[in-house]
C-alpha cells in the first residue's frame, strides 16, 4: 500500500487498488491495536504484585528497624544493670543456665510423650484390624475368602510397624524423661548452692527474659513478612513469564498468517517476468512495454507486406504509367507516406487500448 502511495502523483487521487490497500491498512491497524485480553489480566497481576511488593518491603525494613533497636537497647540497658549488680550476674549464670536446659528437656519430654500415645493408638487400632479379619476367616470356614486373607495380611503387617512404632516412642520418652530429671536435680543443687547471688542477680535476667520474649515476637514477624514478600515476587515473575509467552505467541501467529498471505499470487500475476526483484512500478511498466512492442511489429510486419503487395494496382488504367516515370515516382512517394501516416495512427490507437486493458487488468489483480 506504501509502494502505491509513492507512485501517485502529488494531485492524482489514489485508484480502486490504492483505496482497497489502503483498506487493508486501517484493518491492520485496528486489528494489532486491539490487546490480547490474556495480556490485561497479566499487566493488572503485575501492578497488583508490584504494589504489594513495595508495602510488604516497607514493613519489613521497619520490622527490621524496629527488632535492631530493641536489640541495642536491650544489650545497652543489660550492661549498665550488670555494672551495677558486679559479680553476682556472672556467678548466677550457671544457674539460670540449668534452668534453661531443664526447660527444654521438659518440653522435649512432652513432645515424646504425645509420639508414644499416637503409637499406642495406632498399634491398638491395627491389633482391632486383625481380630476383625481373623472373625472373618472363620465365619466361612468351607471357603477361604481370598478378601479376608489380604485384609488379614495387612492387618498384620500394620500390626508389626506400630509395635516397631510404639517400642522406639517408649525408648525415646524414657530417654529424654531422664534427661530431664538429671537437669532439674542440676537447677536444685545449683539453686542451694548459690542462693545469695541468685537473689542479687535477679533483676537482671528478669529483664533479659522480657527483651528475649520481645525479640522472638518482633524475629517472628520479620520471618513472617520476608516470607509473604517471597510469595509476592514469585506472583510478579509468573506473571512476566506469562506476559513473554503471549509475546511470542502473538508474533508465531504473526508470522504464520504473513507466510500464509505471501503463498498466493494475484490473478494477472502471470504476465511478470521472473528475474532480479523490482518495484511494482517497474514491474508493469515493463510488461506494458512487453506487450506493446510485441503489438506494433504485428501491425508493422502487415502494413509492410501490404507495402510490398501490387495487388490493389490493379484497377489503375494503363495510361496512367505513361504520364512519364517523374509522376510515378511522385505518386508511389505520395502514397507511401500515407500508408506511414495509417500505420502511425493504428499504432498509437493500438497503443491506448493495450495501456487500457493492462491498467484495468491491473486493478483488479490488486484489488483481488
Amino acid at each position: 500500500a506504501r509502494r502505491l502511495r509513492e507512485m501517485l502523483k502529488p494531485g492524482e487521487k489514489p485508484d480502486g487498488a490504492a483505496r482497497s490497500a489502503d483498506r487493508e491498512d486501517e484493518e491492520s491497524g485496528r486489528h494489532e491495536e486491539e490487546l490480547d485480553p490474556r495480556i490485561q489480566e497479566e499487566l493488572e497481576q503485575l501492578n497488583q504484585a508490584s504494589e504489594e511488593i513495595n508495602r510488604l518491603e516497607l514493613q519489613l525494613d521497619e520490622a527490621r528497624s524496629s527488632y535492631r533497636k530493641i536489640l541495642s537497647d536491650s544489650a545497652r540497658r543489660l550492661k549498665a544493670l550488670s555494672s551495677q549488680l558486679g559479680a553476682s550476674t556472672e556467678r548466677a549464670r550457671p544457674y539460670y543456665e540449668a534452668r534453661r536446659l531443664a526447660k527444654e528437656a521438659q518440653q522435649e519430654t512432652q513432645k515424646a510423650a504425645l509420639r508414644y500415645e499416637r503409637a499406642v493408638s495406632m498399634h491398638a487400632a491395627a491389633r482391632e484390624m486383625v481380630h476383625v479379619a481373623e472373625q472373618g476367616l472363620l465365619a466361612d470356614k468351607n471357603t477361604m475368602d481370598p478378601t479376608w486373607q489380604e485384609m488379614l495380611n495387612h492387618a498384620t503387617a500394620k500390626v508389626n510397624e506400630a509395635e516397631e512404632e510404639r517400642l522406639r516412642s517408649e525408648h525415646e520418652h524414657q530417654r529424654v524423661t531422664q534427661l530431664c530429671q538429671d537437669a532439674e536435680a542440676r537447677v536444685l543443687t545449683l539453686q542451694k548452692a548459690l542462693k545469695k547471688v541468685i537473689l542479687k542477680s535477679k533483676p537482671y535476667f528478669e529483664l533479659k527474659a522480657q527483651f528475649n520474649h520481645i525479640l522472638e515476637e518482633h524475629k517472628a514477624e520479620v520471618v513472617q513478612l520476608e516470607k509473604q514478600v517471597t510469595a509476592v515476587k514469585t506472583r510478579y515473575s509468573v506473571a512476566l513469564r506469562n506476559l513473554e509467552q503471549i509475546s511470542e505467541q502473538i508474533h508465531a501467529q504473526r508470522g504464520r498468517t504473513a507466510t500464509c498471505d505471501g503463498r498466493s499470487s494475484p490473478v494477472g500475476a502471470e504476465a511478470e517476468v521472473e528475474g532480479p526483484s523490482t518495484t511494482p512500478a517497474s514491474s508493469t511498466t515493463r510488461a506494458a512495454a512487453d506487450c506493446l512492442s510485441v503489438t506494433n511489429l504485428q501491425t508493422i510486419a502487415s502494413d509492410l507486406e501490404k507495402c510490398d503487395s501490387v495487388e490493389h494496382l490493379g484497377d489503375l488504367s494503363d495510361s496512367g504509367s505513361m504520364m512519364g516515370p517523374q509522376w510515378d515516382q511522385e505518386r508511389k512517394q505520395t502514397e507511401a507516406a500515407a500508408m506511414w501516416e495509417g500505420v502511425a495512427k493504428r499504432s498509437q490507437v493500438v497503443l491506448k487500448e493495450n495501456q487500457e486493458g493492462f491498467v484495468k487488468q491491473h486493478q483488479r489483480s490488486v484489488s483481488l
